[in-house]
């Protein structure tokens, strides 16, 4: 399964991750969270009326302090993402410029809209190379330049996705080498990879954000919810997750784990949010 590249104001190119919940709600509005089989404490949840709310806010995405991509502020339309493997399912790696620049040179001509090189730059996460893309008319002629598209490799010494299946919410997702590993490493990997992930129900928010510590590994944990329309009239069904990233402190592997947590049914009443009976 595919993601296709947008072109609209802060665009991403996005990974297509599919899936369905089972309810664990008792149709009181209250989550019994003893049902969840989660290890998330009810202490560290917010409550309904601050999920609800959330959930409605036009405005509101991420909690404050969230990871903001170094692109964010770009004034005009563009597109953001990384050169993969050719089955499309990882980010490749690198620490030779030269064979970045290849492999970047190499998927624009394979794209459907070719850019022209401007510039290259690099952090000590990636490098990324600028095109300015335009696209052409019935007979062939360039229009016009449109806009930027950034298309990044990933360093290997920052992290190496090889071997992982972008399709997938729960495996492998990859090898963290930055030292030291530390919470903020693995926060910082994970609030950057919620940009490139896509869910078939496209109103999504990110409720929490934070970290913990095992003996054995960094934890970073991404509450998310989840509003779906349940047709004309019906009250929308909005479902809480966590989704967990875990990097061995040893190793630096990085294993995915997502988990449905309750329901409960809202609707906006002449603006405002109230729950569903």
């Amino acid at each position: 399964m595919l993601a296709t590249p947008l072109v609209k104001t802060r665009s991403l190119t996005l990974v297509l991750i599919c899936f369905s919940f089972v309810a664990c709600d008792d149709g009181s509005g209250a989550p019994d969270y003893r049902s969840t089989g989660t290890s998330m404490r009810p202490e560290l949840l917010p409550s309904n009326e601050q999920i609800i709310a959330a959930v409605y806010d036009s405005t509101y995405t991420v909690p404050e302090g969230f990871y903001v991509d170094e692109r964010a502020d770009t004034p005009r339309s563009y597109t953001l993402y990384h050169v993969k493997d050719i089955s499309d399912s990882y980010e490749l790696c690198t620490d030779d410029y030269l064979q970045a620049l290849d492999w970047e040179g190499a998927d624009n001509k394979s794209r459907l809209v070719n850019g022209h090189y401007v510039t290259s730059y690099e952090n000590e996460k990636y490098f990324e190379f600028v095109r300015e893309l335009f696209y052409r008319d019935d007979v062939s002629s360039v229009v016009e330049l449109t806009s930027p598209g950034f298309a990044r490799v990933f360093k290997c010494s920052a992290v190496n996705r090889d071997g992982v299946d972008r399709n997938l919410r729960n495996s492998y997702a990859g090898t963290l080498n930055s030292r030291p590993l530390t919470t903020r490493v693995v926060r910082e990997f994970t609030e950057y990879m919620w940009q490139f992930a896509y869910f078939e129900i496209s109103r999504r928010k990110v409720l929490r954000s934070f970290s913990t510590e095992r003996i054995d590994a960094f934890e970073h944990t991404l509450l998310i919810a989840f509003t779906i329309n349940q047709g004309h009239g019906q009250c929308d069904r909005i479902e809480v997750v966590e989704w967990i990233f875990s990097a061995e402190r040893s190793s630096g592997a990085i294993t995915r784990s997502f988990h449905f947590l309750f329901a409960i049914e809202a609707r906006l009443v002449d603006g405002a949010p109230e729950f569903c009976s």
